[in-house]
């Protein structure tokens, strides 16, 4: 079952082309909403024994996608540690920041809610508590806020890629505490929120002419098909893409195979991407502070708990993931490790024997971040040459060097190069700060290797180079 290979017609579903036009780009994400507060905190993250920035840590290992909440106004943490807030707008924007720094997607994920919104609970924000039951007023509050938060990340140049309209949506979203109480899914009401949350962001993307794409978060797999119907037939249906949960200790007997078999009827009845978008699996039952763990459960085919365990099922789960048409998978919390912080419930972390460290804030390697480095069967037929003409990329036997040169070089857009191999794993990057740059290969070998040259996130230039030793 581990390790399982890719038939070959898959190949095509995967690109490591981030730009349209040059193929889907395959997300491996990790949602960094604590890292903030984690690092407020004391907390230190290492890899070989070395402090390093944590966001350096997932770029190195192939992360490409940085899930943010988005808390409406998170007022209780003003009652824990030094009231320092986190998922709020100012903290996200910090973490936007971050991430575009190191030339990573964003996906926003608006929880509309002032806490934690799921399939048992999705709170309207207290702001918002006098109009929940007259649906205009909410709407207006919903288009508003929804508006003016994208608004405010463009001016700051931090406009996500993605965003998500509600958080694990089952039960609705924006619902009263009364309502709150009860299973209800009153269509025609929540049709009309969902579409009018879509419409101030399409209206945002036309008026800034900056494309986001629109996520619906759907937990369980099993959950799935029902759900999206009932979108689809009440009248749901201008967004991009459908966002999964599937966690082995909460979603079981729902299998691997199972949510790939849900990932090919997604596409198929629907036309939409579809990702995971949250997950996690751990590598231990132990646990490092006084926060109870709230993942315990391991499948029988990834047992005992263990880094090489948690690794595999996110390779297996990555590979079902590509045979289905899928087109990402991203973690939840790998980075809300142990503090002496206060959390809402106790002190610490409730995840840290999931998180992808050990209980030193050491990256664990092997372990589950290896899950992104893995070859999914990417080969050169899936990495077009594109020509530039302005643009010459030369390797010299001789110094073991890549010289680019760049004949319109504009300093108002980023450059950054990219060096793969044929299995697509990323051999080194970085940014082009001049018109001519040098690249050296002095520790690379005999190698096929395609270097790709990037203007702003899109692909302007690619080409197969021999090395020789």
């Amino acid at each position: 079952m581990i390790y399982k290979s890719i038939p070959l017609l898959l190949l095509a579903l995967i690109s490591l082309v981030a730009v349209d036009g040059f193929g889907q780009q395959f997300y491996f994400g990790a949602d960094q909403s604590y890292v903030n507060e984690m690092e407020d905190c004391g907390v230190v993250y290492k890899e070989n024994g070395i402090a390093k920035d944590v966001y350096d840590i997932y770029k190195d290992h192939g992360n490409n996608l940085v899930r943010l909440r988005l808390w409406h106004t998170p007022s209780w943490y003003d009652n824990l540690n030094e009231g320092r807030r986190y998922s709020d707008l100012a903290d996200v924007k910090k973490a936007i920041k971050r991430a575009k720094d190191h030339g990573m997607n964003v996906l926003l994920d608006f929880h509309l809610s002032d806490n934690w919104a799921d399939p048992s609970k999705q709170l309207v924000p207290n702001a918002w508590l006098g109009v929940v039951n007259n649906l205009p007023l909410l709407q207006d509050s919903l288009y508003n806020y929804i508006s003016n938060t994208l608004n405010e990340l463009n001016a700051a140049n931090l406009t996500p890629e993605m965003v998500q309209i509600g958080n694990e949506t089952n039960k609705g979203i924006l619902l009263s505490p009364a309502d709150n109480q009860v299973w209800t899914l009153n269509w025609s009401r929540n049709a009309a929120l969902f579409n009018t949350g879509i419409k101030a962001v399409r209206d945002f993307s036309a008026a800034k002419n900056k494309p986001v794409k629109i996520m619906l978060h759907i937990a369980d797999p099993k959950n799935a098909e029902w759900m999206a119907k009932a979108f689809k037939d009440n009248g749901v249906t201008d967004f991009d893409l459908i966002g999964l949960s599937y966690y082995w200790a909460w979603h079981k007997p729902t299998s691997i195979e199972d949510t790939k078999n849900v990932i090919i009827k997604l596409k198929g009845l629907y036309n939409k991407d579809v990702i995971i978008v949250e997950t996690g699996y751990i590598w231990t039952t132990e646990s490092n502070d006084n926060a109870g763990n709230i993942i315990s459960a391991v499948h029988p085919d990834y047992s005992p708990a263990s880094p090489e365990n948690q690794r595999n099922w996110l390779i297996d789960l990555t590979k079902a993931v590509i045979e289905g048409g899928g087109i990402g998978v991203c973690y939840w919390e790998p980075s809300w490790v142990s503090s002496t912080c206060w959390n809402q419930w106790n002190q610490g972390s409730h995840q840290e024997h999931a998180t992808f460290f050990d209980f030193s804030n050491n990256l664990l390697i092997p372990g589950g971040i290896q899950w992104m480095e893995y070859d999914y069967g990417l080969n050169s037929t899936s990495i077009p040459e594109i020509d530039d003409a302005s643009i010459s990329i030369i390797y010299n036997s001789d110094s073991k060097s890549i010289d680019i040169n760049i004949d319109n070089f504009d300093r108002t857009k980023k450059y950054e190069y990219h060096i793969v191999d044929t299995t697509g794993i990323k051999i080194i990057n970085g940014t082009i700060d001049t018109q001519n740059q040098n690249i050296n290969l002095q520790d690379i070998g005999t190698k096929i290797l395609f270097v790709q040259i990037y203007s702003n996130k899109r692909m302007i230039k690619s080409l197969k180079i021999l090395t020789k030793i």
